[in-house]
């Protein structure tokens, strides 16, 4: 397989394993993100940029919800 970009607005990803006739290339993060939305209008899909795929770490939510001082897990 050789250089394929997806052609998802915005996506770098080149290693693309899917073809349509229609929309283009599109990767496998893509296209999962595509199934796990449930996304009917795949043009729009196609010209949306990609969600990122890096999930918040615990010191995210910790700064949302810090514990309280006096609590048993801040002693």
């Amino acid at each position: 397989m050789g250089v394929l970009p997806c052609d998802r607005a915005g996506c770098k990803n080149i290693m693309c394993d899917r073809l349509s006739n229609v929309y283009g290339y599109i990767c496998w993060e893509c296209f999962d993100e595509l199934v796990q939305l449930g996304k009917l209008d795949v043009s729009g899909f196609m010209g949306s940029p990609q969600v990122s795929s890096e999930k918040p770490g615990k010191e995210f939510y910790e700064g949302i919800f810090p514990i309280m001082h006096g609590s048993p897990e801040s002693t």
